[in-house]
């Protein structure tokens, strides 16, 4: 069986401007960054803006498990099945981080046959996005210390200084640091720290700005500090803004790539969805829905996650609305909700199953609150019996839900021709039915809203606030906070901000243990439980297995 690597390096790549010739995009319009990927620059956006849209389809999961659901791959693997049903389709999907690559979820370009290509390029350097937001927040943290070392004419509080730097890779060792050692030459010496590129708030702010000069606007509004009287201090207090933003110039620009079957596919942009929005671009989404009949866009890990903050951060802020969204689903990963250990999920556990199934129920019901419709993905294994396809048929059909299995991992496109029928199908059923809402008003008040996804997302009894939490609170209202919408930092492995709790769990309270104001991006910052914003790598990292040929061949990457 071949790897997923050895799968993309087998494909027949077209030249990405013979893919945008398929879009209707102009030679003039495209900037090439090799062969076969590209940059889609702001002269297609303005010949764009007066076309009508297609329609959003969102691709969510359950909890992710040890066992995998194939978000990604199903994306993917629509995309190109929309192609063989006729249907003028574009994926619009995140950015790789070069953390989960070489620690232990790996990348973000699908896989087996719904892959998006050039899977190395994609999973490693891909066009600098990465790199050139980790140098503008950077450049960011450098210019406040700067400011510290050159007198301090703003006053600020070293104690009180809000932002961290940044690198895209997964080291637990730069959580915590001391800058300025050495002497006065060598700077102010204070507590500082390191968070990955994709928990940042730049990153948040590339995926939502609308524009250049909005994303210029965004960034000088990054809450950097308070002075030692209280006073907030902002990224353009340090006059920082236009440098940050000289440096994303490029990166503000979508990607252009294709899959394994040359179907569109515009990448952009990459926050997790554990401990950021988790979704691609809002300039990705909205030139998908532009260039074809259906934009296919995805949002992290599962639905409590990043379907909740695309739907009540991505969608408030920038007007989208979902026409429908595809729940992805394993019996695999139904059994471990339901108590089954890793090495024996390809035994048949009918009762394992039913128990663990009421997590895909909790997802379903959650997106049905935001008046969207829903279609269960099965991302089908050769293991899965029909036992327990029985099962999930019964759980679809009490739900009343429509489902169909998706073979695109081994199949391609071809083995997402139902899935794709069953998707436009309920999207041609609901057709002036659809009544989208955010979950919460913008009214309510920063605990409301906390409150609210935590009991109707999470299931929880209730929420509780540690003092850094409570601490924080008057500041973020002081500042306007109470306006925003709320973006949970939580774990991606339970409904709960607990790990270990699988299923459906009730009963539990979230506990708050910080706030932090995202006044750039235009959210408040929830961190639930103990999740980190700087991941450690496991004890066998995937980049032990990683290596590269005398002649350039990458080998290893999944």
């Amino acid at each position: 069986m071949l790897t997923d690597i050895e799968i993309a390096q087998q494909a027949k790549l077209k030249p990405v401007a013979e893919i945008a010739a398929g879009l209707g995009i102009r030679e003039e319009e495209l900037e090439p960054y090799g062969r076969y990927k590209a940059k889609l620059n702001e002269a297609l956006f303005q010949r764009m803006k007066d076309k009508p849209d297609g329609k959003l389809i969102l691709v969510t999961a359950i909890n992710p498990t040890p066992a995998g659901e194939g978000k990604t791959t199903t994306t993917a693997g629509l995309g190109e099945a929309m192609a063989k049903i006729g249907k003028k389709a574009v994926i619009a999907l995140r950015e790789p981080s070069l953390g989960p690559v070489f620690g232990v979820k790996g990348g973000a370009a699908g896989g087996g046959y719904a892959q998006v290509v050039p899977m190395e390029d994609i999973n490693l350097h891909f066009t600098g996005d990465m790199h050139a937001i980790t140098s503008a927040n950077n450049l960011l943290c450098a210019m406040l210390d700067n400011h510290l070392q050159q007198g301090n004419a703003l006053g600020i509080d070293q104690r009180r200084i809000l932002v961290k730097r940044c690198l895209d890779m997964n080291d637990r060792a730069l959580r915590n640091i001391v800058v300025g050692l050495g002497g006065k030459v060598n700077g102010v010496p204070r507590e500082d720290g390191f968070i990955i590129t994709v928990a940042t708030e730049v990153m948040a702010i590339l995926c939502l700005a609308e524009d250049l000069e909005d994303l210029k606007q965004r960034l000088g509004n990054i809450l950097v500090a308070y002075t030692c009287g209280g006073q907030p201090v902002y990224a353009r207090d340090l006059q920082a803004e236009g440098a940050m933003a000289a440096l994303l110039k490029d990166a503000i620009q979508p990607n252009l790539v294709q899959t394994l079957e040359n179907t569109p596919a515009i990448m952009h942009g990459g926050p997790f969805a554990n401990i950021a929005h988790g979704c691609n671009s809002v300039r990705a989404t909205k030139l998908a829905l532009k260039l074809a009949d259906y934009c296919i866009t995805e949002a992290g890990f599962g639905s409590d996650l990043g379907a909740e903050k695309f739907m009540d951060i991505k969608c408030r802020l920038a007007g989208l609305a979902p026409d429908c969204v595809v729940v992805v689903a394993t019996v695999r990963a139904l059994k471990y909700n339901g108590g089954v250990p890793k090495a024996a999920l390809a035994e048949e556990n009918v009762p394992a199953l039913e128990k663990g199934i009421v997590n895909l129920k909790a997802h379903v019901e959650n997106m049905r609150k935001y008046g969207v419709p829903v279609v269960v993905a099965i991302n089908r294994f050769h293991t899965d019996t029909p036992a327990e396809l029985q099962v999930v048929d019964g759980c679809c059909r009490e739900l009343g839900v429509p489902y169909a299995l998706s073979e695109v991992f081994g199949k391609g496109g071809e083995g997402g021709v139902e899935l794709a029928k069953t998707v436009t199908a309920e999207i041609e059923r609901t057709e002036g039915r659809r009544r989208f809402a955010p979950l919460y008003e913008d009214e309510l008040t920063i605990e409301e809203k906390i409150e609210k996804i935590a009991r109707e997302i999470y299931g929880a009894a209730g929420v509780s606030y540690a003092p850094a939490a409570k601490k924080a609170l008057p500041d973020i209202k002081a500042l306007g906070g109470d306006k925003l919408p709320v973006c949970v930092a939580k774990t991606q492995y339970s409904l709960s901000d607990d790990a270990s709790l699988l299923g459906r769990p009730s009963g539990f309270t979230v506990t708050i243990r910080d706030l932090r104001l995202s006044s750039g991006a235009g959210f408040v910052v929830a961190y639930a439980g103990d999740i980190m914003t700087m991941p450690g790598l496991p004890k066998a990292p995937a980049a032990q297995r990683i290596d590269v040929d005398a002649s350039g061949k990458i080998s290893g990457l999944f």
